[in-house]
């Protein structure tokens, strides 16, 4: 269907140019730590601004994937629409991110700084659980599911060290950690983006059947 590819297509540009935003956001930046500090912090410095129009375009490409999602496979029982509400909570996650920036380094938290860490925090946790759902809808033994299922532990994973390191780890490596951490799950969005629009189960190749699309 060429719609549901324009999406695919949209959503694939924006997660790629949402990348090269970031990269230029940090290259912006000369005197502050990659390992220690996150990318948020690096966002609210005077030269990493256009970070935040990276996590807008992020969210803008992920809203543009929750109607693609069908093609993942038919939805099964109540809880089919889990997958798209939990694609809504990330790019929610990441709109508010965007727009409400979090304090800048070495100053006390105010409200906007909280509301930017939690939001952040619903956005890096509901994904990884979309995935995980949508990963459910695809055929046995399709090669799109066992990524998805791959980035989700991955990403859950670098969420529990990270929130290790956040408290009794004392923010060691807490920087490094939430650069994999979103490494992982902008991976994730791009097999949900690539496998949802063109309808790819990526099935083991076979002399009788080879690999195909659809």
């Amino acid at each position: 269907m060429p719609g549901i590819r324009n999406h695919g297509a949209l959503a694939l540009g924006g997660i790629v140019v949402a990348a090269v935003l970031t990269v230029i956001g940090h290259a912006g930046v000369t005197d502050l730590d990659p390992v220690s500090l996150t990318v948020s912090d690096y966002a609210v410095s005077d030269s990493g601004g256009i970070i935040h129009v990276a996590m807008l375009l992020l969210a803008a490409a992920s809203a543009v994937l929750i109607p693609t999602l069908g093609r993942l496979g038919p939805p099964r029982g109540r809880r089919s629409a889990a997958a798209e509400w939990l694609l809504a909570a990330w790019a929610g996650g990441l709109l508010v991110s965007g727009l409400v920036p979090t304090n800048p380094p070495g100053t006390e938290m105010g409200t906007a700084a909280y509301v930017h860490r939690y939001a952040s925090v619903i956005a890096f946790l509901a994904l990884p659980v979309a995935g995980w759902l949508l990963a459910a809808r695809l055929p046995a033994g399709a090669r799109a599911g066992r990524w998805l299922r791959v980035l989700t532990v991955t990403s859950l994973l670098l969420a529990t060290i990270m929130a290790w390191s956040a408290y009794p780890g004392d923010r060691a490596y807490y920087g490094l950690i939430e650069r994999f951490l979103i490494l992982a799950e902008v991976a994730l969005l791009t097999v949900i983006a690539y496998s949802s629009s063109w309808s790819i189960s990526w099935r083991p190749a076979s002399v009788t059947e080879p690999e195909r699309l659809g």
